[in-house]
């Protein structure tokens, strides 16, 4: 069921735009002239702006509404939309997303602009509204002359705010990529094309290159960007960023910049840009508007070059706390319990990327205090915490997990947290350190919870160990939040959503859920930030007993949900009947096959 559309007038007022005497004023203007445009009427009394009055003509007719003095355009899509088609339509690209291609026009029906675009791009054309002048603004910024980023430049080193940052970044990108190419062309002169590979490092130096490669961090960075992928194709560099944990399209960068961009991040990141036929690994410290972020940069050799992906790590995020992941109340008040206990292990698991580091963090900081003596090993350190003596391994020097933890045992710990129990050997001192009266922290690659304690034994450790140690696993995942500020309301049956664990009383009953809206403060994609799914395994006698015996892992599993556990997807469902995310994300991130 689909929000209500609001008639102009009576969204302006309910938006706090349009006071009620001011549109009883205008109406009254309205019938002495006989002008059926209410919008203009109210824009040259002075009662409201052209902004506000598009915005509102946009939601009458069902259409999302694009703010281009706050939204910066894609250079992925402005590069498949050539200017004559922007200029003679008056329309501009503002997001590509694979195939879909969102267009700003001041005339959503206008099926000959739409269609020149879909010819042009080759893309489904999703038209969005625009003011018209901020339209024409945006064309001559975008597809204009290379020299509009610098003009703009703050003055007197006055501050950007993010927005202009982001702003200028998009158009300065197409600009700094063209004067990459004009200084390349310049110092390459006649060289032979093969030589360009063996030049990057030279060219690497130069200024546009150096703009550039900044300008796709900080791009990366604004965006909420968790990876930024620089992936080298046959004719071209492909920029995409990783948000809310789903890849998008940034740009693409000519083939003959690729060298000097690749050689330019590798110098940031202090590896050897003269090595490209093995993988490498560099960490890059950034600061940007007073905040601190860490990039892990890793590259792989491939046929068109070198791939590079830099992890963006906000240092801010250590201090999220539990309150903030997530949890429900009664989930954390569990995990609150267990981590106060004084010894035994608590287990977080799930896949790359599914925020194990974080929780685990947020649980140290929680714990964090001047009685406590609190050591971590790490591979590496992602994030630093006052109060914590942190060690990073270094495998070179014989620092293992391992050595670190005998280490560890001869210092008076009181909490120890282990980055990843990736053996037997750190599995066993784990677990020596737990049973000698210490708070053992750790993760897993496991995809639910009852599964950890069937991996441990993989790893060769015995039975008896893990059920007199482990106090609790805790399996999650993240998934994409719907924008709180742009949703809407729509339902289903109760019969579909049964895969979910819903107890199904009436098949043919309707329930309420949520959707969120396309606009430009989510990207277009309806979600803005991230929430977890989890599943919390409390280790009691019974599934201890079961652990011991080697029950088959369907019975752990039956065991640990009459003890109370909720399932990923049950979760995930909580958190849909909350208004918090979609069945189809809950899906992306938590089914597979044997559900």
């Amino acid at each position: 069921m689909a929000i209500e559309r609001k008639p102009m007038a009576k969204y302006l007022v309910d938006k706090g735009y349009l006071k009620p005497d001011q549109l009883d004023e205008a109406m009254k203007v309205q019938e002495q002239t006989k002008n059926p445009n209410l919008g203009k009427i109210l824009v040259d009394l002075g009662m409201v702006g052209e902004r506000e009055v598009t915005e509102a003509q946009a939601q009458e007719a069902g259409f999302p509404f694009v703010d281009l003095d706050n939204v910066a355009l894609e250079s992925s899509a402005v590069n498949v939309v050539p200017d004559r088609i922007a200029k003679q339509h008056n329309v501009v690209p503002v997001r590509k997303d694979g195939t879909m291609l969102w267009v700003a026009m001041s005339n959503p029906n206008n099926l000959e602009a739409i269609d020149a675009v879909r010819f042009a791009s080759g893309c489904i054309v999703k038209p969005a509204v625009a003011v018209p002048g901020a339209i024409e603004d945006a064309i001559k910024k975008y597809y204009g002359a290379g020299e509009s980023a610098a003009a703009e430049a703050p003055k007197n080193g006055a501050t950007k705010t993010a927005a202009q940052e982001k702003r200028d970044n998009a158009t300065g990108i197409s600009a700094l990529v063209a004067q990459a190419q004009v200084t390349r062309d310049a110092d390459m002169g006649a060289m032979p094309a093969e030589k360009g590979e063996d030049d990057g490092a030279e060219l690497a130096d130069q200024a546009p290159i150096i703009k550039l490669a900044n300008a796709v961090i900080q791009t990366g960075i604004i965006d909420r960007a968790s990876d930024i992928h620089v992936e080298p194709q046959e004719r071209n560099v492909r920029v995409r960023y990783r948000i809310d944990g789903v890849l998008m399209e940034a740009m693409t960068v000519p083939k003959n910049l690729q060298a000097p961009m690749i050689s330019r991040l590798k110098i940031m990141a202090e590896m050897n840009i003269a090595e490209r036929r093995v993988p490498q690994d560099g960490r890059i410290e950034v600061r940007h508007q007073g905040k601190e972020f860490d990039l892990r940069v890793s590259s792989i050799p491939t046929p068109f070059g070198e791939k590079i992906v830099m992890r963006i790590l906000d240092k801010g995020n250590a201090m999220i706390g539990l309150s903030k992941l997530g949890f429900t109340e009664a989930n954390q008040a569990e995990i609150e319990e267990l981590i106060s206990q004084p010894n035994g292990m608590f287990l977080c698991t799930g896949p790359t990327g599914s925020g194990k580091t974080t929780t685990q963090y947020s649980v140290l900081n929680m714990l964090n205090s001047v009685e406590r003596n609190i050591i971590t090993v790490e591979d590496p350190v992602e994030y630093q915490l006052g109060g914590l003596a942190q060690v990073q391994v270094n495998k070179k020097a014989g620092l293992t997990f391992g050595t670190a933890l005998r280490a560890f045992l001869r210092q008076d710990p009181d909490i120890i947290m282990v980055g990843e129990m990736r053996d037997l050997e750190t599995a066993e001192i784990a677990i020596e350190a737990s049973l000698t009266g210490h708070l053992v922290l750790s993760t897993l690659h496991t995809n639910d919870a009852p599964s950890a304690t069937l991996r441990m034994i993989d790893m060769g450790v015995e039975p008896y160990l893990i059920s007199a140690t482990v106090v609790g696993v805790l399996a999650q995942r993240l998934g994409r939040r719907i924008d709180p500020n742009n949703k809407e309301p729509y339902e289903v049956r109760e019969i579909d959503l049964r895969r979910f664990g819903f107890q199904v009383k009436d098949p043919e009953a309707l329930v309420t859920l949520y959707r969120g809206i396309p606009h430009e403060d989510n990207r277009m994609t309806g979600f803005k930030g991230r929430t977890g799914f989890h599943e919390l395994m409390v280790m009691n006698g019974e599934i201890a007993e079961m652990v011991v015996r080697r029950s088959p892992l369907n019975d752990i599993k039956a065991a640990a949900k009459a003890n109370g556990m909720k399932e990923l997807r049950e979760d995930g469902l909580e958190k849909v009947l909350l208004g918090q995310t979609t069945p189809d994300e809950v899906m992306r991130v938590v089914f597979t096959a044997g559900f």
